[in-house]
């Protein structure tokens, strides 16, 4: 299993090079009205493939950490009490689900959307906002108590 989470730490920084990728692209389209070209779909498209990819690798340590640690034994007050057994079993979970989320809407309403202009936009609001909610749920070194190494 430690050989999935550091696969797992790792991938993240795929997740947010392509994240940037995107949100760069959607910033420089909104900027100078450019047309939504292939490099713009291919960014878009990476950064969602990565992040469905990380979202699955996530959720079979999920399932291992609750069914190996003893946390599914455990009530919900006292995971709760307990501020590395929040982060694990309920913030780091939903916030990257939801980041998964707007990840997934930023490619639908970008492939939607009628003009280069909206598509920009689209995916610089959804992908912009997936980015921050991702950079805010990982577990970065400086994290007291939940802080994980870099690699």
């Amino acid at each position: 299993m430690d050989s999935i989470l550091s696969i797992h730490s790792i991938l993240r920084y795929l997740v947010l090079l392509f994240g940037v990728w995107a949100v760069f692209n959607a910033i420089t389209g909104v900027s100078s009205k450019r047309s939504y070209n292939g490099n713009d779909n291919k960014s878009n498209l990476f950064f969602m493939i990565l992040t469905d990819i990380q979202l699955l690798i996530g959720l079979i340590l999920l399932y291992n950490w609750v069914s190996n640690s003893g946390v599914s034994d455990l009530d919900m007050g006292t995971i709760m009490k307990d501020k590395a057994m929040r982060f694990w079993t309920v913030e780091h979970p939903i916030m990257m689900f939801l980041a998964w989320i707007f990840v997934h809407v930023s490619r639908t309403a970008s492939k939607k959307a009628t003009t280069d202009l909206s598509k920009h936009k689209k995916v610089l609001i959804f992908s912009g906002l997936a980015l921050l909610i991702m950079l805010a749920s990982i577990p970065w070194p400086f994290r007291e108590v939940i802080g994980r190494p870099l690699f």
